[in-house]
């Protein structure tokens, strides 16, 4: 057996027993009245977390994009923000129609989630979150949005749009690595930005702090919601142990559960919302996380980017002009909202760069 299998069947027995295993666990706080889950702003906000996944510039900049019409259209970005060292792409907009700022953080790229997958397992809690007694994150994750270009770009953007259209709604997404980011910019916003209003609805998120971080997530940031779909095994990672409560990850609230129920010849698609606690033992944690396939379509829609996992852009120098770039090639390109970009001839294909 080479060893890349070996890791993967590895994987697959210590997930299966962490699921399995009885224990006392530890409850988190949490509010069992809180916000009611929307399926229909959910099926809204996972085409715009499948969107910034694209690699051309111009066409996601413009909003004209294959994956930029349907629920989303009439959407307008007002910064687009790409860290080339880490990986690592992001947008801000204004939805007309939802009446609020859209934030999307970009997963993990193409054939990268296998060996992401892999790392996931075997990542600890070693950072103590800024201003929060016990909680806990892992380093990578908290890095990801608050030590890279990320940050500034989406608060900069996000101070300019409530200039414009004052304290409307914030509702923040993404998908895989970009769930994560986005909990973590949601949980910024209330923190030190003191945003009133923001809404976080992921899909395949990762554990991303311990109990006692999940504590304080659910009471600063109680509209939230983490969409998991049926065996998808990045919401089982890193994994949850019941013998080690004090130590292990633990999921925030509020799960929603997308699994199939089959009746006869006809197979029907439940939406579950579990309870409170962030680690419902009867929603996805009632399964083995066993998918990859589950983690990259949700609802129908498709969330990857490009198949050969390059963290390559293109763009074309006309919208250069809405753009900045520091040495190292990270680009963030910024537009008044309002303006429409399109007159000046940036849609065009002509003299496209590959970055």
């Amino acid at each position: 057996m080479m060893e890349r299998e070996r890791r993967w069947l590895g994987l697959m027995v210590l997930l299966c027993l962490s699921a399995s295993c009885a224990a006392r666990e530890l409850k988190i706080k949490h509010k069992d009245d809180g916000p009611v889950y929307n399926h229909t702003l959910a099926t809204i906000l996972v085409e715009y977390a499948s969107a910034v996944y694209l690699s051309d510039m111009t066409e996601l900049f413009t909003w004209t994009c294959e994956r930029c019409g349907d629920k989303t259209e009439g959407f307008e970005v007002i910064e687009l923000v790409v860290d080339v060292q880490h990986c690592l792409q992001a947008f801000v907009g204004v939805a007309q129609d939802l009446n609020a700022i859209v934030i999307a953080f970009r997963g993990t790229h193409g054939t990268s989630i296998q060996n992401w997958v892999e790392d996931l397992y075997w990542k600890q809690l070693d950072l103590n979150y800024p201003g929060m007694p016990d909680a806990m994150v892992h380093h990578g994750f908290y890095s990801a949005y608050h030590n890279t270009t990320i940050r500034p770009g989406i608060l900069n953007a996000v101070k300019r749009a409530q200039e414009l259209y004052g304290d409307i709604n914030i509702m923040v997404t993404g998908h895989s690595m970009g769930a994560a980011m986005a909990s973590f910019c949601a949980l910024d916003l209330r923190v030190n930005c003191l945003a009133q209003s923001v809404q976080v609805i992921t899909f395949g998120q990762p554990r991303i702090g311990n109990a006692v971080f999940a504590s304080y997530y659910s009471q600063l940031v109680p509209n939230s919601f983490r969409v998991t779909n049926g065996h998808d095994m990045v919401p089982h990672l890193p994994p949850y142990y019941h013998y080690f409560p004090q130590k292990t990850y633990h999921h925030v609230p509020r799960e929603v559960w997308l699994y199939n129920v089959n009746l006869e010849s006809l197979v029907y698609t439940v939406e579950k919302v579990c309870d409170g606690t962030g680690e419902d033992p009867s929603c996805s944690r009632s399964v083995t996380g066993s998918s990859i396939l589950d983690h990259l379509v949700y609802f129908g829609v498709e969330l990857m980017g490009d198949p050969a996992g390059s963290c390559r852009i293109v763009t074309d120098p006309r919208i250069m002009k809405y753009g900045t770039a520091d040495p190292g090639g990270n680009l963030v390109l910024s537009k008044t909202p309002g303006v429409s970009i399109l007159r000046s001839g940036a849609g065009s294909n002509d003299g496209q760069r590959i970055l």
